[in-house]
């Protein structure tokens, strides 16, 4: 039995050290002086200022999409679930359903298809609400999910009917008892939403003008057309990025898991 978990355990490692080690490697190159020449030259932070001289609008760009994505889901998607939660039956898992489906399309098919439909309209094509729309009807499904998941797990119907009892109207049973109770899902929902929305690629990359670059499409750029120390910072930035808000969810899962475990 031990040397099964030992056997496990060095399987887990080799697999993880297989998958983490080339992300060090790049950022290690972009804090190196010369990577060509090894970690010999020294280590300096003059490569991730240059990225933030060169790519600054980028990156501010691409979290002022997240927000706005995150506004948008916010506004659409917590009411949808309660609706759908309160409606139940074939009509609302049809409209989940139909919501969900731009998860089934290719990130490229889904562009193209905004294109072809909006892109005649030049002030949206040539502006980041165009993105804001690719990524809204990416991240939709994760909120709306998410929300609903909370909602089915508690007795959102006594909670309704016991304000209702008390005079509230349906606006304030709303909002003071669904919201309150959803957070978690809401919470876990935006940290989706955003994470998603920095670092969506595929979508983005035929949404984009040359005015509106995103992070993931300026970090293409830079390794196209960048030396490979510059590429590197831009990945080592992204990563800051990124990884806060994986760790946020995680944590938050894990909150989530220990309540519903308590009596």
């Amino acid at each position: 039995m031990r040397i099964t978990t030992l056997a496990a355990g060095l399987v887990t490692v080799l697999v993880a050290a297989f998958l983490v080690v080339p992300a060090i490697v790049s950022m290690l190159a972009g804090v190196s002086v010369s990577y060509a020449r090894g970690l010999s030259e020294g280590l300096t932070l003059d490569w991730i200022f240059e990225v933030w001289r060169l790519y600054a609008d980028t990156i501010l760009r691409s979290l002022g999409i997240a927000l706005a994505t995150l506004i948008v889901t916010l506004v659409f998607g917590v009411p949808a679930a309660y609706a759908l939660v309160r409606r139940g039956g074939r009509l609302a898992r049809l409209v989940e359903e139909i919501v969900t489906l731009p998860l089934a399309i290719p990130g490229l098919a889904l562009a193209l298809a905004l294109i072809i439909t909006y892109g005649g309209v030049r002030e949206l094509r040539g502006s980041s609400a165009f993105i804001v729309v690719g990524h809204v009807l990416y991240t939709l499904p994760f909120m709306l999910r998410s929300v609903m998941a909370v909602l089915q797990s508690i007795d959102w119907r006594l909670l309704d009917e016991g304000a209702a009892s008390l005079g509230a109207s349906p606006w304030r049973r709303f909002v003071d008892v669904m919201l309150p109770n959803a957070r978690p899902g809401i919470l876990a929902g935006a940290l989706t939403v955003v994470t998603l929305s920095i670092g969506e690629f595929n979508l983005t990359w035929m949404l984009h003008t040359p005015l509106t670059k995103t992070l993931p499409v300026g970090l293409a750029d830079s390794y196209a057309s960048m030396r490979l120390e510059i590429a590197s910072a831009y990945t080592l930035v992204f990563f800051l990025m990124i990884v806060p808000l994986l760790v946020a969810m995680q944590l938050l899962a894990r909150l989530g898991g220990r309540k519903e475990v308590r009596p």
